[in-house]
């Protein structure tokens, strides 16, 4: 066994006697849980992302119309100073280059080492049939530039939140969905860039795998190594490594945590733990009524520390999570399909 694969083991043997009073010693409090639309221009919303644009400067944008995957369904995008989020501006309709009208799907805010702010999204009749497209700000999300569709084979974040390695990599975290004669082929993966988003190169993980992955996020974690966490079809959270950065992976895994086939997102905290914001139940009629977030000191094994929400019916759902530079945490989620909720969280 390797001395990475023992450290790692160790590091998993010594958590399970020291996660109880780590969760004790940093717990999680709500400070603030606001709706980010007064009166929402649209029917539906879903899908939303966060970004600190600088300091208590955020933005959140999402995909608003009369229901997912009608042609009205468009990006729009709302500010807030840290207080008040101002209304919702409209910033793409999925006109395509041939004028034909399409949905659009998943933005991801993304704000680079170099200051490049991103709004990667999706355009096309159906997450089988998408393509990915990116609007730059070089204002803080004042003005944009002309949408641009991204290179064949490149999609952007399909869902959650690029990192970016001390050397300046992005790695945008993937998935592709098609559709084959025996049914539905889900596959994770990464797009890298190592010239600050202008080119992208795309690396699979466990293309063999007889698990449905979608929506990765991605982890640092303490002994160098990089984690995902997945949706599945298959009632769990699924896992897998890289021990290079993100140039190869393990085999996709199971985790012990529940999923309903409902989006996920999670981040590496600057205290070093790692936070994960899930839905706790598994495929059923009311799968995404609960919400909740969890923590682990070392990606592997994980306590829910807070219930965001705990409904018997209702949709609470597709989280993302930031944290911003003076160490809160902000989750924005789909409430009901008819708002985005944010809710702030601090540490004791």
């Amino acid at each position: 066994m390797s001395s990475l694969k023992i450290k790692s083991s160790l590091i998993s043997i010594l958590s399970l006697f020291f996660l109880p009073f780590l969760y004790a010693q940093s717990s999680l409090v709500m400070k603030s849980d606001v709706m980010v639309y007064d009166t929402p221009p649209f029917k539906e919303c879903h899908a939303s992302t966060i970004v600190e644009v600088s300091k208590n400067k955020f933005l959140i944008a999402a995909f608003g119309g009369s229901r997912e995957g009608k042609d009205d369904v468009s990006i729009w995008l709302s500010h807030s100073d840290g207080n008040d989020w101002l209304n919702p501006q409209l910033i793409d309709t999925g006109v395509s280059a041939d004028q034909q009208l399409y949905p659009c799907w998943n933005p991801v805010l993304f704000q680079s080492q170099a200051g490049t702010l991103s709004l990667f999204y999706k355009v096309g009749p159906s997450p089988r049939e998408w393509w990915g497209m990116v609007k730059t700000s070089d204002d803080r999300g004042k003005k944009w530039s002309e949408g641009r569709r991204l290179p064949q084979n490149i999609l952007g974040p399909i869902k959650n939140k690029p990192i970016q390695l001390s050397d300046g990599t992005i790695l945008s975290p993937s998935s592709t969905e098609t559709r084959t004669t025996e049914g539905l082929n889900w596959k994770a993966h990464i797009e890298k860039s190592s010239d600050d988003g202008k080119t992208w190169t795309k690396i699979p993980i466990d293309p063999q795998t007889k698990f449905d992955v979608i929506q990765p996020s991605l982890l640092v974690l303490g002994d160098g190594r990089l984690q995902i966490l997945c949706r599945s079809r298959d009632n769990s959270v699924m896992q897998a490594f890289s021990e290079d950065n993100g140039e190869t992976w393990s085999q996709i895994s199971r985790t012990a945590l529940p999923n309903p086939n409902s989006g996920t997102d999670a981040i590496t905290l600057s205290n070093g733990l790692h936070l994960l914001v899930y839905n706790p139940t598994v495929k059923g009629k009311n799968g995404r009524s609960k919400l909740s977030v969890a923590l682990s000191k070392t990606g592997e094994n994980w306590q829910e520390v807070l219930s965001l929400e705990n409904e018997k019916k209702g949709e609470f759902s597709y989280p993302a999570v930031i944290e911003s530079s003076d160490g809160k945490i902000h989750i924005s989620y789909t409430h009901n399909r008819r708002n985005i909720k944010h809710v702030v969280l601090e540490f004791n």
